[in-house]
């Protein structure tokens, strides 16, 4: 079973990983999504698409577009296709 965790906390687990430039995505569904606040940032990528963010929230503590996920993927990272991944200091083991 693979795990996000930030702040002491569980935000998603699944057995169900797929690795992308070496980002573990987890299906949207093993997100917990009680943690996940919207964000308006937006960044593009040339073969994946234009991805969105999510800011983290977990006992009162904030990390800003700490997760992020490809609405729309392009053809090429279709694999992609509703799942999330994380960064800035969320571990995923």
């Amino acid at each position: 079973m693979t795990t996000a965790t930030w702040n002491g906390t569980v935000i998603a687990e699944s057995d169900d990983i797929v690795t992308v430039e070496g980002n573990a995505y987890f299906p949207r569904s093993s997100v917990h999504e009680d943690v996940l606040r919207p964000s308006s940032t937006r960044t593009i990528c040339p073969w994946k698409g234009t991805a969105s963010y999510l800011t983290l929230e977990v006992d009162g503590r904030t990390n800003p577009d700490a997760a992020w996920y490809y609405p729309e993927p392009e053809d090429a990272a279709r694999e992609i296709t509703d799942r999330v991944a994380f960064w800035r200091g969320v571990e995923v083991r």
